[in-house]
């Protein structure tokens, strides 16, 4: 399992994604979800992974081959996030279109999500989400993040905290903080964790960094968030109970 995560602003955006893709009692595999095919100076792109990872890999490595070989249509060329969405969305479709067969045979799910977001000279900053069939959907200013992998327990705070105008510099503590409380509650999502924020029009990435196992800033936002937690329950107002003139009826034990 995995979790990724892009976020968008009238600021710029955010991804963050964890590297764990199978955890157990005695084994722990990582491999990187979140990639950078951008052109700097042109176009910033970026490009999350879910999902099978034989499938996953095979759509970046036909990626990185269109760019290599200098297809008419690749990563560089294509005038628009949303031409590049159906680009990756159609790679993702022929890759399974060979494989599925194979892996349905032995019961392998072969299913996959993406997320690809960036920003193309011309055009305003984009988020958007690949499906295994290769359609999509596009983030917006009333719901300005998206997700993938092991998404339940980091979508709360997203829900509470992030909106259209909020800061990339808050976004992205959100962002980590979103994948802090998937980490805690699911043992299959886990560190190094990547992190990337982009600003509007600057056309490259100023800001990275990979959070690995024992780093101490994200030891230091858990135990913050954990104890701000705790401070808020302590500090809501008790129920206020009334007394039932009408006894709940016992259950039928027939």
């Amino acid at each position: 399992m995995t979790y990724c995560l892009g976020i968008i602003t009238r600021h710029g955006l955010v991804f963050a994604a964890d590297s764990r893709t199978n955890a157990g009692v005695d084994y722990i595999s990582t491999y990187q979800k979140l990639f950078d095919f951008s052109d700097p100076g042109q176009r910033v792109i970026l490009l999350a992974t879910s999902g099978n990872l034989s499938i996953t890999q095979a759509v970046l490595n036909a990626l990185h081959q269109d760019l290599k070989l200098k297809e008419s249509d690749n990563l560089h060329t294509l005038s628009t996030l949303y031409n590049m969405a159906q680009y990756v969305g159609n790679k993702m479709r022929h890759i399974q279109s060979q494989e599925r067969p194979w892996l349905e045979k032995d019961r392998i799910d072969y299913h996959c999500t993406l997320l690809l977001g960036g920003q193309v000279q011309g055009e305003a900053p984009g988020l958007f989400m690949i499906y295994s069939q290769g359609n999509f959907i596009q983030a917006t200013p009333e719901t300005p993040f998206l997700q993938i992998g092991e998404t339940k327990y980091g979508k709360p705070i997203l829900d509470r905290a992030l909106s259209f105008d909020t800061s990339l510099e808050e976004a992205a503590k959100c962002g980590l903080l979103s994948i802090d409380s998937t980490m805690k509650s699911n043992i299959s999502v886990g560190p190094p964790i990547d992190l990337v924020k982009y600003e509007t029009d600057s056309f490259v990435l100023r800001y990275q960094l990979k959070l690995g196992v024992g780093n101490s800033y994200l030891a230091k936002i858990r135990q913050r968030w954990e104890v701000a937690l705790r401070q808020a329950f302590e500090h809501m107002p008790d129920i206020e109970w009334e007394s039932a003139e009408t006894p709940l009826e016992a259950g039928d034990s027939s």
